[in-house]
């Protein structure tokens, strides 16, 4: 038999010994070991949500350490069934999805907790702080949602660039099954932060003890299998750098990336050439030089870059084209090496000077 480290209950000492399916946990009196009987949160009328979970978003550490926990049952789609349990962030501003399962098996909690970090991998800043701020409001709590997220992130001022740059996931359960077990280590090989930690109550002198074990990845090889994780996204990261075209271009004296050349060009045509309507704009640069529309309405542009959380037209005060019948477009914000050429071209067919910096 194999001892884990010890702890203490009162005036008893427990030690704990990990079994291929639970943890063994033993009072120690008198030069004694006992063993403590495991009992299931079913027949200690532990409920999930209103037991369980309520303890857990409290005391978050307990299963997820150096996290913060913004909401309870969250839910931003259609299918009014499918609810985060617990939505949290790291203090690298990383989103943590919590599944929590009172059953033995957590049957299909992996596949569920895939769904909902996509659903959330494009939440911002700004939407999380609304979001805190409602957690706060109905757990009557009089916090300012967005010092508190500052703080807690050690940020003087909000940084969307870093903000839920990935999305973890943590899995609670008095047990998994091989199909889970299986599954997540196929994910973490794959560099997807998914971790199962295990809750298993027992029963001593009339009170309910609970073990938790994080069994996945294991604790002593979690710095290696972060190391590796990291080299892998180095090289993944190197490559695509090599991919990348980071070329950029002077125009009127000033130097630009490809997109802001873009805006760059139309705004001194608009300066020289008022447009009155959106055929003069799209008759000076029609779509087919993108691949798609070069011009969108602004009400339209919001809605899409409220729906993806990216902005993908130009959206400032002094961006937004205002056309004397009233209309409000937005620039298409999306160039790259397959359609900046045909730009360029166009843009000299028009007069403009543009040559690579």
């Amino acid at each position: 038999m194999s001892l884990g480290f010890p702890y203490q209950y009162a005036d008893t000492i427990f030690f704990s010994e990990n079994m291929e399916r639970f943890v063994t946990i033993y009072s120690f009196e008198n030069d004694t070991l006992a063993k403590v009987d495991t009992t299931t949160f079913n027949s200690e009328g532990i409920l999930e949500r209103q037991h369980l979970q309520t303890a857990l978003k409290n005391q978050i550490s307990v299963v997820a350490p150096d996290c913060l926990v913004i909401s309870e049952e969250f839910s931003e789609w259609s299918e009014g069934q499918r609810r985060i349990d617990l939505l949290a962030i790291d203090q690298q501003a990383n989103l943590v999805v919590i599944e929590l399962k009172r059953d033995e098996t957590g049957e299909h909690m992996e596949l569920q907790a895939i769904r909902y970090a996509a659903m959330v991998s494009t939440l911002t800043f700004s939407r999380a702080v609304e979001i805190f701020n409602d957690y706060l409001m109905k757990n009557h709590r009089e916090e300012d949602a967005e010092s508190s997220l500052l703080e807690f992130l050690g940020w003087d001022d909000p940084q969307e660039d870093k903000f839920a740059l990935d999305v973890r996931v943590v899995l609670v359960s008095s047990n998994f099954s091989k199909e889970i077990t299986t599954s997540v280590m196929w994910l973490n090989e794959r560099n997807i932060d998914i971790r199962c930690v295990r809750i298993i109550p027992h029963k001593y002198q009339g009170q309910v003890l609970i073990d938790v074990q994080q069994i996945i990845p294991l604790p002593e090889a979690e710095s290696y299998q972060v190391r590796v994780r990291q080299q892998s996204e180095e090289r993944r990261e190197a490559r695509q750098t090599a991919a990348r075209d980071y070329t950029q271009y002077l125009f009127d004296g000033v130097v630009h990336n490809k997109r802001h050349l873009v805006l760059a060009v139309i705004q001194k045509w608009i300066a020289e050439h008022p447009p009155q309507n959106l055929a003069d704009l799209n008759a000076a640069f029609p779509r087919e030089i993108r691949g798609g529309a070069m011009f969108t309405p602004v009400q339209d542009a919001q809605e899409i870059n409220n729906r993806g959380g990216i902005a993908r037209h130009f959206l400032g005060e002094d961006e937004i084209i205002r056309l004397p019948d009233q209309n409000c477009f937005a620039v298409s914000n999306q160039w790259g090496r397959g359609n900046i050429e045909k730009f360029i071209e166009k843009a000299r067919g028009l007069g403009f000077q543009v040559e690579e910096a």
